[in-house]
């Protein structure tokens, strides 16, 4: 991500357009860019500024579901609002190029998966399969392996890895035991992941 914030300008516009590339349908509003990137509301609207200069975005109206509190309900309402955003592209003449170095490419060096998890517990196994491979038909994007593995600061380093390579991941996350116990049994999504195309990025456990 370094080197490409350098080729880029910066970081935040590397975010924004792998958000783009990875949703080309989907139209973002600012909210949602600034959410998804967990970028400065000033950087977001200074890049999508540039963005639409090129033209590699243009402007789109449209409605947002969003939740409402009713004044004495503890259910929220979801209704509709119209919004102004941001949609790709198609036409961008350099599309393919750029999804071939953001999308194609190394989404995100092992190194900085590690670093990203460092804090959620004894990290004892990771591997990554999925949109880390370019295979959309795995089950499973990353599995966590480790002990005494803490469920808030694993789902904020994942969100963290989300907003930097533009989409949201699927991922599993089990102690060291219990992982231990379902390789055992055959257990069918340990199978899944392991016995497809998958690169293992930390095995302090001896999986195969």
């Amino acid at each position: 991500m370094e080197i490409l914030g350098k080729l880029f300008g910066t970081q935040e516009r590397v975010k924004i357009i792998r958000l783009f590339l990875f949703s080309p349908d989907q139209a973002f509003d600012l909210a949602d860019i600034i959410l998804k990137t967990k970028s400065d509301s000033k950087d977001v609207r200074r890049e999508m500024s540039e963005l639409g200069k090129i033209n590699l975005v243009k402007s789109r109206i449209f409605f947002k579901e969003i939740s409402k509190e009713k004044d004495g309900d503890k259910k929220a309402e979801v209704v509709k609002k119209k919004t102004k955003g941001w949609i790709l592209n198609r036409n961008f003449p350099y599309l393919f190029e750029l999804q071939d170095l953001l999308i194609n490419a190394q989404l995100i060096r092992h190194g900085e998966i590690l670093k990203r998890l460092s804090n959620v517990g004894k990290l004892k196994a990771v591997i990554v399969s999925g949109v880390f491979i370019q295979d959309e038909d795995s089950r499973v994007d990353m599995l966590i392996v480790g002990d005494n593995l803490k469920k808030s600061a694993v789902e904020n380093a994942v969100k963290m890895i989300e907003s930097e390579i533009g989409r949201e991941i699927t991922y599993a996350s089990f102690e060291t035991s219990d992982f231990q116990y379902r390789l055992g049994m055959c257990d069918k999504l340990i199978r899944d992941i392991l016995d497809y195309k998958h690169e293992t990025i930390l095995d302090k456990i001896g999986i195969r």
